[in-house]
């Protein structure tokens, strides 16, 4: 399942080449909440590497999967109450097989995720 129209939105984006910001919205109707906790949703780290994929994959055109993750930091617990907007700054670039892929969640007063890992086609 696509996590795009589903746990988040994409409202705006700026790319430049092998870079991108995406501008997303966490759309809290979302069944991961009710899980993830009731009464009290937050945003699971897996589905935010897979909003980092996604967008790594609408930068490149390409179908990639995560070979290796290399740092994967939670900096900040990031909900859709607290930051229901946060941008996705993603960069990539070429490796035999893949791209090598640099990305921060972050918003106007904290970052909640940097990421850096290998996907490949």
């Amino acid at each position: 399942m696509l996590l795009e129209n589903n746990y988040y939105r994409i409202i705006d984006r700026h790319s430049d080449g092998m870079s991108a910001v995406y501008r997303i919205t966490f759309l809290p109707g979302c069944d991961v909440y009710r899980g993830h906790f009731p009464g009290r949703p937050v945003c699971p780290g897996v589905c935010n590497i897979g909003m980092i994929k996604e967008c790594a994959m609408m930068l490149t055109g390409k179908r990639l999967w995560i070979s290796t993750i290399k740092q994967c930091r939670l900096t900040a617990v990031a909900t859709p109450a607290v930051c229901p907007e946060v941008d996705v700054a993603v960069s990539v670039s070429p490796t035999d097989g893949g791209f090598t892929v640099t990305a921060t969640i972050t918003d106007t007063e904290r970052t909640y995720m940097e990421y850096k890992g290998d996907m490949i086609v």
